[in-house]
């Protein structure tokens, strides 16, 4: 038995931080329906692709695994009174649209908690739900880059000399979808407790402030604005990347003992003393530094990091095909391999990060063909859901699924969901 085995989760995600965070729940032996609008969530359309015919591409296969489809158009009388016995069932239900798109379409919290008075409604928005705080921006749409630029993500990342940079991976995403899960957790311990369901609000915005916890303390305690500092750390050193004759390296030698092996390794025993201590390191750093810069200019990567040993933090800087080649990842279960509809190969995505003793997550074997549940999800409800074609999964291909219920594909996406949605990234 998994560790949420029993918890039944009605996903209404899309694009990326939402489906991260039911993932994780599918991870942890949750039941995650993810319901779709005709069509099915956007990204189902966004490459790589193996084939022609493969009913989605890698990204929307990363983030929803283990998985189930159902294709509803809430603009039907018929699909909304079936998503409606489905919340009356539900434990969880998670969704990211912009405020106010669910209670357009009558099925706002107040109005399902009515029906569920035990069901946890987490929604991720841009910039949060006026459930728990109104703000201007709530009406603004948001993505991943929207919120690395306002809260100041962009403006320590990257070189000195380097206009702000984006973090090249959807951290206002992926972050933003954890800390939700985590919310999610918290919420159904204190049902367990009292029987009480609740709203749980978290935004993308607020998460990249919490994200730069660094840069909030340093401006209290200084009133500095913290700049650019490439692989450096403001506050820590030696913490720094450095060249290498075939790559770069990152030495991290912040403690005494760290620092005492460095000075012995790039022949410098005496700075131990001169320097022993970390802010006379810190004070000493334009010194310092040039001098491992040219023993590791030196030497290769490995030469680097054979030298230092296990005595003084070291790694190299790798791509993502080493990642594939080193043992590690796949002793810890990292790459997790799964199929491909429409192919014979099997692909890999990444695995749980989570390790548990007694209730292991267990990632599902890949993600949803559209509405390829649909009658297995009816025993949720005691019935059946409307009448719907649900997709072959040995043969659905991208934009073939019709809309079910009566509904009209040409009506688009859940009352305006697809503009309302939030949080997508770029990955």
């Amino acid at each position: 038995m998994s560790s949420l085995t029993g918890v039944r989760v009605l996903d209404m995600t899309r694009v990326l931080g939402g489906p991260y965070c039911t993932m994780l729940l599918a991870d942890m032996g949750a039941d995650v329906v993810k319901v779709e609008p005709p069509g099915g969530d956007l990204v189902r359309d966004v490459p790589p692709f193996l084939g022609e015919d493969d009913p989605y591409g890698g990204y929307f296969q990363s983030i929803n695994r283990g998985k189930r489809s159902l294709e509803l158009d809430l603009q039907s009388d018929a699909d909304r009174e079936a998503f409606l016995d489905l919340v009356d069932r539900a434990d969880v239900l998670v969704e990211n649209f912009r405020a106010g798109t669910m209670t357009s379409l009558g099925l706002g919290y107040e109005r399902l908690r009515e029906r569920n008075p035990g069901l946890v409604y987490a929604a991720i928005r841009g910039f949060g739900d006026p459930r728990t705080g109104a703000t201007a921006r709530q009406e603004m749409p948001a993505y991943d880059l929207i919120v690395q630029a306002l809260s100041g993500v962009m403006q320590v990342n990257g070189q000195p000399d380097d206009p702000p940079t984006k973090v090249g991976l959807g951290i206002g995403d992926i972050f933003t979808g954890a800390l939700s899960a985590v919310g999610i957790l918290g919420a159904l311990h204190h049902r367990e407790r009292t029987g009480e369901g609740q709203f749980v609000d978290t935004a993308m915005y607020d998460s990249m402030i919490s994200l730069c916890e660094r840069t909030v303390y340093q401006h209290s305690y200084t009133g500095e604005v913290p700049g650019r500092r490439g692989n450096a750390h403001p506050t820590l050193f030696p913490y720094d990347g450095f060249e290498t004759v075939d790559g770069q390296v990152v030495i991290a030698a912040i403690g005494d003992n760290h620092w005492s092996a460095l000075c012995d390794a790039i022949g410098r025993p005496e700075w131990t003393a001169t320097y022993p201590d970390s802010q006379a390191r810190l004070a000493a750093r334009d010194r310092i530094r040039p001098v491992i810069a040219d023993w590791t200019r030196s030497r290769t990567s490995e030469q680097v990091c054979g030298a230092l040993g296990s005595d003084v933090p070291c790694a190299p800087v790798r791509d993502v095909a080493e990642v594939f080649a080193d043992r590690m990842v796949h002793d810890r279960e990292m790459l997790h391999e799964v199929t491909q509809p429409g192919s014979d190969r099997r692909v890999q995505v990444a695995g749980s990060p989570i390790k548990m003793t007694e209730t292991p997550p267990a990632p599902g074997e890949r993600a949803p063909v559209l509405d390829e549940h649909r009658e297995e999800v009816g025993p949720w409800t005691e019935g059946s859901m409307p009448d719907g074609a649900a997709t072959d999964p040995t043969t659905g291909s991208r934009g073939e699924s019709p809309a079910v219920g009566g509904g009209n594909p040409a009506a688009g996406d859940q009352g305006g969901a697809v503009d309302d949605r939030v949080g997508g990234g770029e990955d």
